[in-house]
């Protein structure tokens, strides 16, 4: 059987390629040119794709820092060892159908990620379910959508976004909730804030229970207490009900309504004193809200995470559209619910099924009509008639042993599901596990029996779609890594070792996608908004210059219609009955702390892509727990103190003393992995409680307790390759200092009683294949000590222990030598004559420090931001550190 990938794209090196930014759900256009050497030599933003107009964020600025090979897996593995393509993959063929064989479709499943292209997630959703029966395919995107899809599916009968990105520049009142869209979707906000400027009646109102750098823009900021949401959304319906406002046409012609939301609303939000009861927000504020939403017509609710993260998100998402719909405030410019997603291509998973609730082109699993109609499209020997198993309850049946083989693709659930220690036992259970991954080291791929490694952003071509349901072309402009494949051609390799071959002989992704576009138009005649048959014919030339479309894209238009007839009863949309009821979880002795996670600005997901920028690491460089300094006080926590965080689990992190964090409660960012911390994984302190309409975990809110840690010694190492330390008597975090050169930073949680000996076991991997020269300094008395590890004179590692500590940014010069004299030597076990501390990056765009700022504005007093932008380029490009810049320059003119 030939294995050949013939899907090589043709990359010349000095072709500027259009192609998409890998990162967050806005899905900007880019503008990149190759160096012929595996990098990037040039890239900018596209102005002409519609979703970002040239613009770029940090982390689309710093894509070339994020594009060395070092940690990717080069080629297939079985039991850690190297092997072919064919046997790799004639191995994972026996083992799916061997299982099926013995155990039956319940016992196999695949894991998918927003991170995999539209044609990779069609084959693998045809592959599970139309030619294995299961329907146990599911995607990380359940962690951070599934309530928004149950959301739209109750109240449209679609997964239908009734919202284009233009609507939040034409809108007069922007509501921003569960959302820090300054970090997370920062070309949006800066289009938002753009149309902002131009108009002086438009409106922002965030609501958050943080001060973050959005809730620091807004006109008006409602820091509700979290898991109190429902109450604001069902207390401004009785309000706007009691009021008149709602629009009675619009509901009497286009929506159901069940009354029984009205009554609901009315018994547990009747008054503003009431809400603001609930949600710990003062009456004033919310009757500010209330009023402004009631005479503001043009308004869209921007929602994401902090929505959707929660055991009641889906009834969260269906108040938010009941809102709309009761206002008739939908369908029309400047007007609409608005669900941001946070993956590159969360929302092409969604179109073609890759979630266990779903079928391909939003057709219904449990529709025997819809049934019907894809299996005989498809030629498929079976399909499942019932949803497959969620996320969470994936990998407990993987622990019970119910599933006996799965397919991990591009993402890392042993760091990103809550409780991952309970799902790394799972998978040690398992009796096959195959990760299929760019990357060779993450958490999950420890786990794996087959490695295969997949193409990753520059290699692969397909398409993604964003958040306003806008289809773009990712192209490749970088020549595949070693021996890696694209992930269609993977699965695609494994289907036809089943003997599915026939449904599975595509030659190219553009073969994959016509396959999908005619699916979505075929025999629909007008029920499935998501209706593609005007791209249902494209050649393979028209696919590879498609530019960006928004669907449904109909033969006789490529614009959607201002407001569909929705796929229900009579057409009508449904204002459905939705209640606030008790949670899970709630605070207790030993966890009394309420706990949000989150995003910081620069790194994304687990941070195997920005975690390797130095860049993008200078913001925020270890894990952190944000608490408000009423908290920190009673615990004696003080402002940078390694503390332990308690909650389901325990992780280690840095304090953050902050007012802009809520009292009673604590933030931790999700990012850090054990390759970049020791105990740094935030979702240990998580269970698995979760929504019971989507199954989506509940990440916002949970309960726990913090306290501070004695530290013995304090250092930093410097080392020239990254070092894989898993366990010890000590903290660490890792973060690139420059390219080629990592900084650990460590804190003894014991007496280091051997200074040398410990200093070579810490640096036992720079050593195993060079003879290395050591010199060390040690002064009892002050309890610091030295030491370098040097070949032919040039620096491997140094390490520092004891205060004061060096400026890690003062030894690169020495670090950048190829021999060192005497006099350096010197210099480099002395460190920095004057101890400095490392300053913070607020603008990553410009990489302007923190100190820079302060610098400026001490020579120039009277400064606006605007000058400061000016002056040095801080601020100007994506915009998400105006926030910061505001409150540095505030607090200097303070004091």
């Amino acid at each position: 059987m030939d294995s050949t990938c013939n899907c090589r794209s043709t990359v010349t090196e000095v072709a500027t390629i259009r192609t998409t930014c890998p990162y967050c759900g806005t899905g900007c256009g880019l503008l990149v040119t190759s160096n012929g050497d595996g990098g990037i030599a040039s890239l900018q933003g596209d102005p002409d794709h519609p979703a970002n107009r040239g613009w770029l964020c940090s982390k689309g600025i710093s894509l070339p820092e994020t594009m060395a090979m070092d940690g990717r897996l080069q080629q297939p593995m079985v039991h850690g060892r190297p092997t072919s393509w064919d046997a790799a993959l004639q191995q994972v063929a026996n083992g799916f159908r061997d299982t099926l064989a013995q155990y039956g479709p319940q016992a196999v499943a695949f894991y998918v990620s927003g991170q995999l292209l539209t044609e990779d997630y069609y084959l693998a959703n045809k592959l599970i379910k139309g030619f294995m029966g299961s329907a146990n395919i599911d995607s990380n995107s359940r962690l951070c959508m599934a309530s928004a899809v149950v959301g739209h599916k109750r109240a449209f009968g679609s997964d239908f976004v009734p919202c284009r990105y233009q609507d939040l520049e034409e809108a007069d009142l922007l509501v921003v909730v569960g959302s820090n869209t300054a970090w997370c979707h920062p070309v949006l906000f800066r289009r938002m804030m753009a149309a902002r400027q131009k108009g002086s009646d438009k409106r922002l109102v965030v609501i958050d229970p943080r001060c973050t750098a959005t809730a620091q823009e807004a006109d008006l900021h409602l820091a509700i207490q979290e898991g109190s949401d429902l109450f604001l959304w069902l207390g401004l319906l009785h309000y706007l009900h009691q009021q008149g406002a709602l629009d009675q046409p619009f509901l009497r012609d286009r929506v159901q309504v069940d009354a029984e939301a009205f009554r609901l609303a009315a018994q547990q939000a009747g008054s503003p004193a009431e809400v603001a009861r609930q949600t710990g927000v003062s009456e004033e504020q919310i009757m500010a809200f209330f009023e402004l939403f009631r005479c503001t017509p043009r308004t869209v609710t921007l929602f994401s995470q902090g929505i959707n993260q929660s055991e009641q998100g889906s009834d969260q998402v269906s108040a938010i559209i009941n809102l709309h719909l009761a206002t008739g405030r939908i369908g029309q410019p400047g007007m609409g619910p608005f669900s941001l997603t946070g993956q590159p291509n969360a929302m092409g998973g969604r179109e073609v099924g890759a979630l266990a609730t779903l079928l391909a082109a939003h057709l219904e699993i449990e529709n025997p009509e819809h049934r019907q109609l894809l299996q005989t499209f498809w030629d498929s020997p079976v399909l499942p008639d019932q949803p497959g198993r969620k996320a969470v309850d994936l990998f407990q049946d993987v622990a019970d042993g119910i599933i006996k083989a799965i397919w991990i693709m591009g993402t890392n659930p042993l760091v990103s599901l809550p409780d991952p220690d309970a799902a790394a036992q799972a998978l040690q259970r398992c009796p096959l596990v195959v990760v299929s991954d760019p990357v060779a080291h993450t958490e999950t791929s420890q786990m794996a029996h087959i490695l295969l490694p997949a193409q990753t952003w520059g290699e692969k071509e397909g398409t993604v779609s964003n958040s306003e349901r806008c289809i773009s072309r990712q192209r490749a402009f970088l020549p595949p890594f070693a021996e890696a494949k694209p992930d269609w051609w993977i699965i695609q390799e494994v289907a036809r070792r089943m003997g599915f071959g026939k449904a599975f002989a595509y030659q190219e992704p553009a073969e994959i996608f016509q396959e999908y576009a005619r699916l979505t138009a075929w025999k629909n005649q007008g029920e499935r908004l998501l209706n593609l048959s005007g791209l249902a014919r494209l050649t393979s030339q028209e696919y590879a210059e498609l530019p960006p479309v928004v669907w449904p894209v109909m033969e006789q238009t490529t614009e959607s219609l201002p407001l569909p007839r929705w796929p229900l009863p009579e057409g009508k949309a449904r204002l459905l009955a939705v209640a606030h009821r008790p949670r899970s979880v709630s605070a207790s002795a030993q966890t009394p702390l309420r706990l949000s996670t989150g995003r910081v600005r620069d790194h994304w997901h687990t941070m195997t892509r920005t975690g390797v920028s130095p860049r993008l690491s200078r913001h925020a460089a270890l894990p952190t727990v944000e608490i408000h300094p009423q908290d920190a006080l009673p615990r004696a926590i003080d402002h940078g103190q390694l503390v332990q965080i308690s909650g389901n689990g325990t992780m280690l992190a840095k304090a953050v003393v902050t007012k802009q964090q809520r009292a009673g409660s604590l933030f931790v960012p999700m990012h850090w992995s054990s390759p970049f911390a020791y105990a740094g994984k935030c979702n240990v302190l998580l269970s698995n409680h979760r929504d019971p309409h989507s199954g989506q975990p509940g990440f916002k809110l949970a309960y726990a307790e913090v306290k501070a840690l004695s530290s013995h010694w304090q250092g930093l190492l410097l080392s020239r390759q990254p070092l894989r330390w898993q366990e010890g008597n000590f903290w660490w975090a890792r973060q690139p200092l420059a390219t080629g050169i990592w900084l650990y930073s460590m804190e003894g949680l014991h007496p280091l009683h051997d200074w040398t000996q410990q200093s070579r076991e810490w640096l036992q991997e720079v050593t195993t294949t060079t003879a290395p020269e050591w010199i060390d300094y040690s002064d009892s008395g002050s309890q610091r000590f030295r030491s370098a590890c040097l070949h032919n004179g040039r620096i491997l590692a140094a390490v520092y222990l004891g205060n004061p500590l060096p400026d890690p940014e003062t030894l690169m010069e020495l670090f950048a030598l190829e021999k060192l004299a005497d006099k350096q030597r010197m210099q480099l076990m002395l460190g920095s004559s004057i101890p400095s501390e490392r300053s913070r990056t607020i603008c990553a765009c410009g990489s302007v420090t923190e100190a820079q700022i302060l610098q400026t504005i001490a020579s120039q007093p009277a400064i606006t931001l605007e000058e400061i932008g000016q002056t040095l380029k801080a601020g100007i490009h994506c915009g998400s550190c105006r926030s910061e810049i505001k409150t540095i320059l505030a607090q200097s003119i303070r004091y």
